[in-house]
């Protein structure tokens, strides 16, 4: 029996980890670059991950919330209340359900959320610099397949 490949978050590593070892590495360095970015605007990446879908999809029950960021619970109920604290989102009744709220970005997350966008610009193009012309908009095609197979769509 041949030896098995053993993982070494080494660059050219050919065990059957390697690639999600790789997609770790990656993601931690993207989240550093947009960490940094966020930091001056007062939120952090998990609260930008919700006014993503706020923006995206409109007033958003915290349930669908907690899905969509792939957040727990009690997770989502801390971002949305920091939201609120900071004047970036609100909760709203819902139309004949007493118990549910909707999230509701507010102009003033609007605002953020649009200054997060001209803040992070030039990180992101530091992040892909080492990239030949047509990488980055290849590897973010790339990864958009992978991360959302033909196959999973319904």
């Amino acid at each position: 029996m041949p030896a098995a490949s053993r993982a070494t978050d080494r660059p050219g590593d050919g065990s059957p980890f390697a690639l999600g070892l790789l997609l770790r590495r990656a993601h931690w360095r993207a989240q550093t670059v947009m960490t940094e970015a966020l930091r001056p605007l007062g939120i952090e990446l998990r609260h930008f991950a919700v006014l993503i879908v706020l923006v995206d999809r409109g007033p958003t029950v915290q349930r669908d919330l907690a899905t969509a960021t792939g957040t727990d619970k009690a997770g989502i109920m801390r971002v949305v209340d920091d939201l609120e604290r900071k004047g970036l989102a609100v909760r709203k009744a819902v139309h004949g359900d007493r118990r549910v709220r909707a999230v509701e970005i507010t102009p003033q997350g609007i605002e953020l959320f649009d200054a997060a966008h001209v803040a992070a610009e030039p990180r992101a193009e530091r992040l892909v610099g080492g990239l030949r012309p047509g990488e980055a908009e290849q590897l973010r095609d790339l990864l958009t397949r992978f991360a959302y197979p033909a196959d999973d769509e319904a």
